[in-house]
């Protein structure tokens, strides 16, 4: 089934102080579409203070001829609420997201509306491709989910996270009625899928790789402060539901937390933080930890044959 040119997708790229020749490349990814009818909202939450905003303002100028609608947060706002400005400015029936360091392949909007509209779904989600300085070195699937129901999306979700906020794609009515992104210090992508699966969205996954991530440090909220209490954060919200999960399957989230929190404090150097919570990992769970241990040598061992 091949659908024509006569439904709307809206692409939001939210941006925050990124040069406007790294901003392109996203949006080029979104020209290139074999599916053209599309919109892009870029929304540019950089401080007024960064010094190339305004040639990103002017290279968007020079788009003047596509379909593109430039906003510009008169405040840094964050990710999540830059979003929801994209979304509130969207006219598209279907609203899909790309971060600013990341692209897609010609193929993504048209294989992933195709796919909604087949199987007449509410939200989508896909593969990730990962890449550091332009070279993919992994892909992110969830090749293992045994069923879309709602119990089982939330056990697989609260244990693996369905996410990768470039490779979503809602129908915008539904987007909306969720609330889009709730305003949180990281994870905001995982919110809005729970958030989904709460609100009894149809979901499904299309195993295809469509869309490429940038695995950087410039500006990622996993290298600063914020970090650690969004994890706290996280993990409250996790934490409500372990009523409705086995002991081993909060032990893995446990586990989960704790090494999370204890590579934050390491890149905090706050090491006394970082091996308080290191081993509280491990006594909380070591048979995960052997098997994550086990399975970054395999990752490794790969990676390097390559």
């Amino acid at each position: 089934m091949n659908v024509q040119n006569d439904i709307l997708v809206s692409v939001v790229i939210p941006t925050y102080k990124r040069e406007a020749e790294c901003l392109s490349k996203a949006i080029n990814s979104v020209f290139a579409q074999t599916y053209k009818n599309t919109e892009i909202i870029v929304v540019d939450d950089s401080p007024s203070t960064y010094e190339k905003r305004n040639e990103v303002k002017i290279y968007i100028s020079s788009l003047a001829d596509k379909n593109v609608i430039y906003l510009q947060n008169e405040k840094n706002i964050g990710g999540s609420l830059t979003r929801n400005r994209g979304i509130e400015a969207s006219h598209g029936k279907y609203i899909t997201f790309l971060d600013d360091d990341d692209w897609y392949t010609p193929e993504k909007i048209e294989t992933q509306l195709n796919f909604m509209i087949k199987n007449d779904c509410d939200a989508s989600l896909s593969n990730t491709i990962m890449c550091k300085n332009g070279n993919p070195v992994e892909v992110r699937d969830f090749k293992d989910i045994s069923a879309f129901d709602k119990k089982s999306l939330l056990h697989y979700h609260l244990l693996h996270h369905l996410t990768g906020t470039s490779t979503y794609m809602f129908k915008a009515d539904k987007l909306r009625k969720i609330g889009g992104f709730d305003d949180a210090l990281c994870g905001q992508e995982f919110i809005l899928m729970l958030k989904a699966i709460e609100g009894d969205l149809k979901i499904r996954y299309m195993d295809v790789n469509h869309v490429f991530h940038t695995i950087s440090s410039k500006g990622s909220i996993s290298f600063s402060k914020n970090k650690i209490q969004g994890e706290k954060n996280l993990y409250k919200i996790k934490c409500r539901y372990f009523h409705e999960l086995s002991k081993s399957e909060i032990r893995y989230i446990k586990f989960r937390y704790h090494a999370i929190m204890a590579i934050a404090y390491k890149r905090n150097s706050m090491y006394i933080q970082m091996i308080g919570e290191g081993l509280t990992a491990v006594a909380t769970a070591p048979g995960v930890f052997l098997n994550e241990c086990f399975s970054l040598l395999k990752n490794t061992l790969e990676q390097r044959k390559k």
